[in-house]
């Protein structure tokens, strides 16, 4: 009988990678952060402590592949989405697709934005990495401002931090339980919507002259 590590190893080094990444999640959600051992995962995952000790260097390299891991599915979802003729509808389902990721992956959300890791500080390296997740979201801004939908004395680095941050905050509360199934979709739409107006272009002058001033 082979073991789920050598199973996944048939797909190659990266498949293995991401198995032995998802077993220690599920430990971390059901047992907690004491069940997140080298030993631990090298037994459930049916390896040697040493193959583990290569991939990841230690305690201190896993919880770095798993805040790592979190952000490169995240990047993933985004790059997915499929884009659309309308710059302010793609902006919009990449927001969708935010938060139905994080409902998909709620431990990996955690251990990227809640410290579920004790004493695991991401490094500037680390940093650096999660902020390409939104790379997407920033470029969808920018389609935005150039279509003229949204003002064009806007930042779109800065526009898509705030959406982001608008995004995070409901989706924490949403996962927290504060925000119950049956109206948590409904008000994120509606959080998201309303920040979004804030960057809208003023309509243009009306040219209607019956609408201009005498």
């Amino acid at each position: 009988m082979t073991t789920l590590y050598q199973d996944a190893l048939r797909a190659g080094q990266e498949a293995a990678r991401t198995a032995v990444l998802d077993r220690a999640i599920g430990l971390l959600v059901e047992e907690g952060t004491a069940a997140l051992t080298i030993r631990r995962i090298a037994t459930e995952i049916g390896t040697s402590t040493k193959v583990l000790y290569t991939m990841f260097g230690g305690k201190e390299g896993l919880a770095d592949a798993l805040y790592r891991e979190g952000f490169a599915r995240l990047r993933r979802a985004q790059e997915q989405v499929p884009p659309t003729d309308d710059p302010l509808a793609h902006l919009d389902n990449l927001g969708t697709a935010y938060r139905e990721h994080a409902l998909a992956e709620p431990a990996y959300y955690r251990v990227m934005f809640e410290r579920a890791i004790p004493h695991y500080t991401p490094g500037a390296e680390a940093l650096a990495i999660a902020g390409t997740a939104f790379d997407t979201s920033a470029a969808a801004v920018a389609a935005c401002i150039d279509s003229g939908a949204f003002r064009p004395d806007g930042d779109a680095h800065e526009i898509s931090k705030l959406l982001w941050a608008a995004a995070h905050g409901a989706v924490s509360l949403e996962l927290a339980g504060h925000f119950p199934p049956d109206t948590a979709a409904h008000r994120y739409t509606t959080l998201m919507t309303a920040l979004g107006q804030a960057f809208l272009a003023p309509p243009a002058p009306s040219t209607d002259p019956e609408r201009t001033p005498r």
